[in-house]
């Protein structure tokens, strides 16, 4: 295996339990990262208000990619870089969702936004990012400064297949994926998880062949089509599980612990 120099997690379903806990094995693995000269960070569709948690626990000290990795946030939660979903595509899409009633939120780079406090997945948010949501009965003031927009809702065939009419409705003007089998994320063009990969491999002068990503979901096959080492987790779908170069255990059961002690005694081998 090509040693690797820079790690880039996902955080939901990856570095993560299903009920959100970062285990002290998997903050232990990362940090042996660090000692063994890895660079390590991490990508997420959860909002910047969302991954602060993880800096100290972790000893992030790079920048790390909230909204699917279409913003870049230094270790203390400052923009680095931040791009918006064009106020057209916002409203065309906040108008979609709507039509096929499913619960709709907008983010901003500080607020979470939603018309509907008793949404189904509101309490599963709130407990993820260890925030709560500002309630407004009109998105209007807030499209035109949209970092994400998410549908959220318990159908999940319902949800997949507007993830296929977002991407007809939206085109090039933004990107549409499920980050979750509930959430369906728009974020903004030409930027994604694997964007973030390649400007964080840019930044430290490392080429994309040293690089490992690790992730459940269909937002992470962007970065695992960039890094040279993909890994998935056991807990993701056949489908993700194709686009990866190695498949890990679930992260009910250490799958990143596991996967980032791999790299380390592999490049030790090297």
């Amino acid at each position: 295996m090509t040693r690797i120099a820079l790690v880039v997690s996902d955080v939901d379903g990856t570095l993560l339990t299903k009920d959100k806990v970062l285990t002290e094995r998997a903050a232990k693995a990362a940090r042996q990262l660090r000692e063994a000269g890895i660079a390590f960070t991490i990508t997420s569709s959860r909002p910047a208000i969302g991954m602060g948690f993880l800096i100290a626990p972790l000893q992030i000290d790079l920048p790390v990619g909230p909204f699917n990795g279409s913003s870049i946030i230094d270790p203390a939660m400052r923009p680095l870089e931040q791009s918006l979903i064009p106020a057209g595509a916002a409203a065309r899409c906040v108008d979609l969702l709507q039509q096929r009633g499913i619960d709709i939120w907008v983010f901003t780079s500080d607020a979470w936004l939603t018309r509907n406090a008793a949404g189904d997945y509101v309490p599963n948010e709130q407990r993820a990012i260890r925030a709560d949501p500002t309630i407004t009965s009109d998105f209007s003031p807030y499209l035109a400064k949209a970092c994400k927009i998410v549908g959220s809702s318990r159908d999940f065939d319902l949800l997949a297949r507007c993830e296929g009419e977002m991407r007809e409705l939206l085109g090039t003007e933004a990107t549409a994926v499920r980050s979750q089998s509930y959430y369906l994320d728009i974020t903004p063009p030409g930027r994604n998880k694997g964007t973030f990969v390649t400007a964080m491999a840019a930044r430290l002068g490392i080429p994309l062949s040293q690089v490992a990503t690790i992730g459940d979901m269909h937002n992470d096959v962007a970065m695992f089509e960039v890094s040279g080492l993909s890994i998935a987790m056991g807990n993701a779908s056949d489908e993700v599980k194709s686009h990866a170069t190695r498949v890990t255990t679930s992260n009910q059961d250490e799958g990143f612990a596991n996967a980032m002690e791999m790299i380390v005694a592999e490049n030790v081998q090297d």
